[in-house]
């Protein structure tokens, strides 16, 4: 068997106290955001919207055009949702744990059904990033591709993305800022709107060891022995922050949102803060 496979059977083997968990982080944070109010189900009236470059001609309402001196196409509600494409890094650097009782991967994996609960629930459309581009009517139908999916890189993979759509991607992002910006650039030019949320261990945000210490890399990279690791705490601290700066910059030259977010805080915080910043474009064109 695999690596990948047997990943993948420890993954489904934990997915239903996964679910559970997201749908309690989903039912905290949903007490205080409201969902909007959808009428029908897919077929039922939304808006009228005026014609765009790209929309097939035959999909104009012409009676309601008639009336104006502009085209307008018939939305119904399904299309009136929003496309929410998903992603967390599944690589080996997001099983590094040290400072927090759960790993990185786990808290993201938690944090992108979470979300997914919520967004469901508000009649949006979800997808996973990398898999099949259907979007999915459930949490449980989510969890399943999410223990089938590689791993990954790092970074999402190149994906067709319909225009509009958002895109939420969480991961540790400690890959250079270039191959992150290559990624970010390449979907903000589609064009979709994102939001990049940072997960870090507690000791890779502070990094607090003490005297002699051997750090061996995630991917088998060479080892590395520091006598004293006070001693270049603070230029490390300098590293990240510069990290995460660069982050910032990626996110606001593509107008997209960026938050950090530390395993031993509470996964509620976390959530609600990416659902607040998806929330003001949500249904939108």
């Amino acid at each position: 068997m695999s690596a990948l496979a047997r990943r993948a059977e420890a993954l489904g083997a934990t997915l239903p106290p996964l679910l559970v968990a997201a749908e309690r982080v989903a039912a905290t944070v949903a007490q205080g955001v409201h969902g909007r109010r959808r009428v029908g189900q897919g077929d039922s009236f939304w808006q009228y919207r005026p014609f765009l470059p790209g929309d097939a001609v035959n999909r104009i309402d012409w009676r309601q055009s008639a009336r104006s001196d502009r085209a307008f196409i018939r939305e119904t509600e399904w299309e009136a949702a929003q496309t929410v494409a998903l992603w967390r890094d599944g690589g080996e650097s997001m099983r590094w744990r040290k400072g927090a009782p759960v790993e990185k991967a786990e808290r993201a994996e938690l944090l992108l059904l979470a979300l997914a609960a919520l967004l469901i629930r508000g009649g949006e459309r979800v997808r996973l990033l990398g898999s099949e581009g259907r979007a999915v009517s459930s949490v449980e139908r989510l969890a399943e591709l999410v223990a089938r999916q590689p791993a990954g890189e790092g970074v999402p993979p190149e994906v067709p993305l319909p225009r509009h759509a958002q895109v939420v991607l969480i991961g540790d992002f400690l890959a250079p800022l270039e191959v992150i910006q290559q990624a970010v650039g390449r979907m903000a030019s589609i064009p979709v709107r994102g939001h990049l949320l940072q997960v870090l261990d507690p000791a890779e945000a502070v990094l607090p060891y003490e005297g002699r210490v051997r750090f061996e890399g995630v991917r088998r990279e060479v080892s590395t022995l520091i006598a004293r690791v006070e001693g270049v705490r603070e230029a490390y601290g300098e590293r990240l922050a510069a990290q995460q700066d660069g982050l910032r910059a990626i996110c606001r030259a593509a107008g997209w949102g960026f938050t950090i977010h530390r395993t031993d805080h509470p996964a509620e915080s976390a959530l609600l803060g990416l659902y607040t910043a998806l929330a003001p474009q949500l249904g939108r064109r």
